[in-house]
């Protein structure tokens, strides 16, 4: 049996092959991928596995950007954080999904639906994931509801509306949560902007900051702007000169 994961989160989906080799008994091929240009590669030059796991919103863009690129016609049980309406739609075109952080019993259960399903599967039922492409492509401020981190080898989900700010320090990606935790994200920070949507704005190379942690706006040196916060940091935010109108209107936009 031959198993495709697609994951950009490494401990994910190490995790993931983990418990599925301890819940199929049979040999298994497992192939890891984490990214939607490896994903086409891979499946320009091989054959459709027996099965494939797949997150949803991978680094460089959404997962189904893959499959219309080169088509597959094996089934594919997506893991994700998407909403419910988001999960409607994979549904309706025959797909599975479990929710993350997935546990084994979640991973069980879409494992025997798989097993129970696989002798009908044909290339004739594959999913029109162009359609689904277009779809989730236009939810954009919907695209996810939690950032997972890892604390302790344990993967935590951090609610999007907790977070205060993502920052760089030392090349390490922090978060920091308005009740002041800090977690370390595996994710760089052009990832997690795509990830927070607009309620977050890239103020300079270092810095991705909630709209809900400005308090307001100071003028700096040579037109740049520095954010006063509601929670402690030590460092000064300082959104640059070429940012700074379009940081102003994204402001105005969100108190209006």
């Amino acid at each position: 049996m031959k198993i495709v994961i697609i994951e950009d989160e490494v401990v994910v989906a190490d995790d993931l092959e983990m418990n599925i080799r301890k819940l199929i008994d049979e040999p298994s091929e497992i192939v890891k991928l984490s990214s939607v240009k490896e994903g086409i590669a891979y499946f320009k030059d091989n054959e459709s596995p027996d099965l494939i796991f797949s997150d949803i919103q991978l680094g460089d863009g959404l997962s189904f950007e893959i499959f219309v690129e080169e088509p597959v016609s094996a089934p594919i049980i997506f893991c994700t954080a998407y909403d419910e309406y988001a999960l409607e739609a994979i549904k309706a075109n025959g797909i599975d999904y479990i929710l993350k952080p997935f546990t084994r019993q979640m991973l069980n259960t879409a494992l025997q639906k798989y097993m129970q399903l696989k002798k009908i599967f044909t290339a004739d039922l594959t999913p029109q994931y162009d359609t689904l492409l277009k779809l989730l492509s236009g939810k954009e401020a919907q695209k996810t509801a939690s950032v997972l981190v890892y604390h302790q080898d344990k993967i935590i989900p951090v609610n999007l509306d907790d977070i205060a700010m993502f920052y760089l320090d030392n090349e390490l990606t922090h978060l920091l949560t308005f009740s002041g935790k800090t977690y370390y994200p595996n994710k760089n920070l052009d990832e997690l902007e795509r990830l927070a949507g607009g309620a977050f704005f890239r103020a300079n190379r270092q810095y991705l900051v909630c709209r809900k942690a400005i308090i307001d706006v100071s003028s700096f040196f040579s037109r740049k702007l520095s954010l006063n916060l509601n929670i402690p940091f030590p460092e000064k935010v300082i959104v640059s000169k070429g940012k700074a109108p379009i940081f102003l209107k994204w402001l105005a936009k969100g108190i209006s």
